[in-house]
């Protein structure tokens, strides 16, 4: 009987779930899964969700007190809330659930650390080892000599937003648990930049990929690959043999649904006789060459904006859902103003470029996928936000 090619990746890839959806998770059983700010701020605005969101806010209140302002409750539950769904993942998948290191915190070496340790603290008094758990980064220099610090301590580390190959490098030597590169961000670049329409076995973020697969297994680094930011099954298919690749419900279920031949495409036996020259990596060198490659320059400090606006608008969502709590009065156009948050050219939508977060929450609220989210998607997609906010219109 023939099999599906999600049945065949798994025979060859570690498939991770792009997700905060924890039914998402339950239907397609990953290994590991992975979240992030814009993630859980889809997630939490469910109704299935609305008591993990609750519990933490209240929790958060009472452990600071009443005289406390709502600004420091957030900041409190902000955390707590990230590690409520990864507890929640984790009772499901049988692997590593990741969690992000608030993306403001970016160019700070010292205050991701202490970041890293504090989330790895509460997932250890929850009773989860820290081995179940990666801390997700920005691929910056300074997050990268963070992530060294860490995995050090034995905090195994996650870096994201990794669009070059010296980042990768960079990551590798500093003894990184796992990266991510951005495949599909890689692809919108491109296509932007040149017009073109690329397929799969020319596609850049594929390429990409590919080259630092090659590197990594030509000179021996233990550093994982995980493939991520996917837009269609054909770069999927393409990097077929990759250590893991995270991909969004959306495409696993086309993967699922998909009966054909899948070929292992990335081998490490042939990777290891690659044609390569070794390049030796240190903060000038990857300056210089990050400051080369406009795209990889561009791509990561869209991502941290834009990751960074995601965790704006869960703060405001967590304040508006407090107030609700409390009694107070919230207010009724919470989604018009996260609206306008992205839509940064004011031209009633926003593109994938402008979005800038998750490609899997922008893909859900693209209702009719035409690249663009309008105001009315974005409140009907996102929960509507007033629900979330406990308003009614």
């Amino acid at each position: 009987m023939a099999k599906n090619l999600l049945e065949q990746l798994r025979t060859m890839t570690t498939v991770v779930a792009d997700t905060g959806d924890i039914k998402a998770i339950e239907t397609f059983t990953p290994q590991d899964a992975t979240t992030n700010p814009s993630l859980i701020t889809a997630a939490a605005q469910m109704p299935q969700y609305q008591e993990i969101v609750d519990l933490t806010l209240k929790q958060a209140r009472t452990e600071l007190g009443k005289s406390v302002s709502p600004e420091q409750v957030v900041s409190l539950a902000f955390d707590r809330l990230a590690i409520s769904f990864g507890l929640r993942i984790l009772k499901i998948i049988p692997g590593r659930v990741s969690t992000e290191v608030d993306a403001r915190l970016s160019y700070d070496t010292e205050a991701t650390i202490a970041k890293g340790r504090y989330l790895i603290s509460q997932y250890e008094a929850a009773g989860v080892s820290r081995d179940r758990v990666l801390i997700k980064i920005a691929s910056t220099w300074e997050g990268i000599r963070a992530a060294e610090v860490l995995e050090k301590e034995g905090i195994h580390c996650n870096l994201t937003l990794l669009f070059g190959l010296h980042q990768a490098i960079a990551c590798a030597e500093a003894g990184a648990k796992l990266i991510s590169p951005f495949v599909g961000r890689i692809l919108d670049w491109h296509k932007k930049e040149t017009g073109k329409v690329y397929a799969a076995t020319e596609d850049p973020g594929v390429l990409s990929v590919t080259q630092i697969y090659n590197y990594y297994k030509k000179f021996g680094y233990k550093t994982e690959i995980m493939g991520a930011s996917f837009r269609n099954i054909g770069e999927i298919i393409e990097l077929a043999g990759c250590d893991l690749l995270t991909i969004s419900p959306a495409l696993l279920a086309e993967l699922q649904s998909t009966i054909a031949e899948l070929p292992r495409k990335l081998d490490p036996a042939i990777a290891s006789q690659s044609d390569i020259e070794r390049i030796s990596m240190d903060k000038a060198t990857f300056e210089q060459m990050h400051a080369a490659d406009r795209m990889a320059s561009e791509k990561l400090d869209e991502g941290i904006k834009g990751f960074s606006k995601a965790l704006v608008v869960l703060e405001e969502l967590l304040k508006n859902r407090l107030d609700a709590l409390e009694g107070g009065e919230t207010l009724n156009h919470a989604a018009e103003d996260i609206f306008h948050v992205y839509d940064l050219d004011g031209d009633g939508f926003i593109t994938r470029e402008e979005w800038a977060g998750t490609d899997a929450v922008f893909d859900a609220l693209d209702v009719n996928h035409d690249g663009k989210i309008t105001p009315e998607e974005m409140a009907a997609g996102l929960g509507a936000v007033q629900n979330f906010a406990g308003v009614s219109s």
